[in-house]
């Protein structure tokens, strides 16, 4: 009587489910699992959960899907400042030699490779030549009984290229007088080149108040064509222009000029009017910016224009077994046979055909400058004479060789170019919520109701299967799985 009487308790108890559907606060749990047997209002209230539950996974996996594109959005800035440092500016004549310094011995050596002399160390195209060059060329090229001595290629660099003090005519910074000695001297492809504000040797860096012209850097030049080479054949080391290149750039990287300058011409004064740019670009997966410090021997800071110039030297080393006067390190420069044979041409084809090789990428952090350029004649018709008299010079000398460069910032103030995250794992998070919220009501301690459920569930049956075996503390051992669950939870 006592077991038909338990039975019919255990009957009209509600199931563990039933229980639980009734206390969730998920939406919609109450009514599918209501007491009694299944209805048509159930029928479409899990219907309607189910089409929410649908919708909600596929709303979800949009976000993720979305969340794993590692989208990214630009900020532009417009900083003010009270100071800003002063750039970096490197010239470099685009004549790399001077023809009066060029030795007999210079000559024998680099004829070939300037293209003023064949293979037999005679005068290649003598009816090109001005009666003047054509005489000084002769009497240098004259090898009888000349016995060649040791060339080394960087001294001939140094020793013949343009001398900043003949090429210094004036140079002001924010007014005050600047010198030869406030330019460091360097070497890039176009030879014998000169920074000034670079930060070397210990000199402090240059800072400017305030913007616009007069304010910055002015400098007027004398480029010396009459020190030009005279131009027989195309060569690397020979150029058809004249005036010099130019390349605006921060202390951080080298310069490149004969890839990022800009040129400026004799016979102008060229103002160019710069903004700073501070680039923070985002590492992968959201960008593709290089994170990782410089892995270079010659190089500390990471930069587009020295990770270039580290492959090229690595690829003329690899290919030549030399390196070229402009490149860095100490391995051994190539003679002028290895820079006509294989030096140049192996640089050529690097620069302009091989994509594969030189592959660097964007630093994260970087400074550019802007620039706006426009020029003026010089000199006027009123102050060529003064000119000529000031250096000692003809008229149409002043008016082929002087040239004036004023570079100054636009305004006190720089932009800054940001990219962030546009979606993060907390936009992700919240997406979902709120969905969970909108389609079935959910929320973290929603799932945390489940997941309690689920194990409630996980002891009971553990329990109920226990007692079917008939274990008890004081017949058997516990089973070490069994009562491992028991011992944690139930």
């Amino acid at each position: 009587m006592k077991g038909s009487s338990e039975e019919s308790i255990e009957s009209i108890r509600p199931s563990n489910l039933q229980a639980f559907a009734n206390i969730s606060t998920l939406h919609g749990m109450s009514h599918i699992f209501a007491y009694g047997h299944m209805t048509f209002r159930r029928f479409l209230w899990t219907l309607s959960f189910l089409g929410s539950l649908g919708l909600l996974m596929l709303v979800c996996m949009d976000r993720v899907s979305y969340y794993l594109e590692y989208p990214h959005v630009t900020k532009l800035d417009e900083v003010a400042a009270t100071n800003l440092t002063f750039p970096s500016v490197t010239f470099c004549n685009l004549n790399e030699f001077r023809f009066s310094k060029i030795t007999r011995n210079d000559l024998y050596h680099v004829g070939e490779l300037l293209a003023l002399l064949n293979n037999n160390y005679q005068i290649a195209n003598p009816h090109l030549a001005e009666p003047e060059v054509l005489a000084a060329l002769k009497d240098k090229a004259n090898f009888q009984n000349f016995k060649p001595k040791l060339f080394n290629m960087t001294d001939f660099y140094n020793r013949t290229g343009h001398d900043i003090n003949d090429m210094l005519l004036q140079c002001t910074f924010r007014g005050e007088d600047c010198y030869p000695v406030n330019f460091s001297t360097i070497y890039t492809r176009y030879g014998k080149c000169y920074t000034f504000n670079s930060g070397l040797d210990g000199n402090p860096l240059l800072t400017t108040l305030k913007g616009g012209t007069g304010n910055g850097l002015e400098i007027m030049l004398d480029i010396q064509q009459d020190e030009y080479l005279p131009v027989w054949g195309e060569t690397d080391e020979t150029s058809y222009e004249a005036g010099i290149k130019v390349q605006i750039h921060s202390q951080d990287e080298p310069p490149f000029i004969d890839q990022l300058g800009f040129g400026v011409a004799p016979g102008f004064q060229t103002f160019v009017s710069c903004q700073q740019q501070l680039l923070q670009y985002l590492p992968p997966p959201w960008g593709d910016c290089k994170s990782t410090p410089i892995d270079s021997e010659f190089f500390s800071t990471y930069s587009i224009t020295a990770c270039r110039i580290d492959c090229e030297t690595r690829y003329l080393l690899e290919n030549c077994n030399c390196r070229m006067v402009h490149m860095p390190g100490t391995s051994t420069v190539c003679t002028p046979e290895q820079y006509k044979d294989c030096a140049d041409p192996a640089l050529d084809f690097l620069v302009e055909k091989d994509n594969d090789y030189c592959v660097c990428q964007t630093p994260c952090n970087m400074t550019r400058y802007g620039k706006e350029l426009s020029m003026v004649k010089i000199p006027s018709k009123a102050s060529a004479k003064y000119l000529a008299k000031k250096f000692n010079k003809t008229e149409q000398y002043i008016g082929e060789n002087i040239l004036v460069l004023d570079i100054f910032f636009e305004a006190l103030n720089y932009e800054k170019i940001e990219q962030k995250k546009a979606y993060e794992i907390a936009g992700l998070l919240g997406d979902i919520g709120g969905q969970m919220g909108l389609f079935i009501g959910a929320s973290v301690l929603t799932i945390l109701e489940i997941f309690d459920y689920l194990y409630e569930s996980t002891c009971d049956t553990l329990r109920s299967h226990s007692d079917s075996l008939g274990f008890t503390p004081n017949m058997l051992p516990r089973h070490p799985t069994l009562g491992n669950f028991e011992e944690f939870a139930c």
